[in-house]
């Protein structure tokens, strides 16, 4: 059974940069979709981003286009979320998940009901 564990949390001032790993082990690795979401305390957890390993296509949350990046390796399937320009409101603990996607069950790109298996989470903290 595949496994995800995250990496690369940690602190940054405002501004700052954090690059965020996804490991998967285990079983055979035949997700569609690789995302990350986040979760603020007090809040609900959010889509983040979204990969697709099929056509190298990806969806985004409005709150971080043109600051966040994620990618996959295609040989080992790492996940990264490579994050710039990080603002206090980005502080959550961040999720990495995989499965067919929210587009395949009919909801929307971060429809969790499309990524069954989720890393632990990692914390990552923008604060001056």
């Amino acid at each position: 059974q595949v496994q995800l564990t995250e990496y690369g949390g940690g602190s940054v001032q405002p501004g700052g940069s954090l690059r965020l790993s996804c490991l998967v082990s285990g079983g055979p690795y035949r997700s569609i979709a690789m995302a990350w979401f986040r979760q603020a305390p007090g809040k609900t957890r959010e889509g983040v981003a979204a990969f697709y390993r099929g056509d190298g296509s990806a969806e985004y949350a409005d709150s971080v286009k043109g600051r966040f990046t994620i990618s996959q390796d295609k040989v080992d399937y790492t996940g990264y979320l490579f994050m710039n320009d990080l603002k206090p409101e980005d502080t959550a603990t961040y999720y990495c998940a995989t499965g067919g996607g929210g587009v395949l069950y009919g909801g929307d790109w971060d429809d969790e009901t499309g990524f069954p298996t989720w890393g632990q989470g990692v914390q990552v903290t923008v604060s001056s």
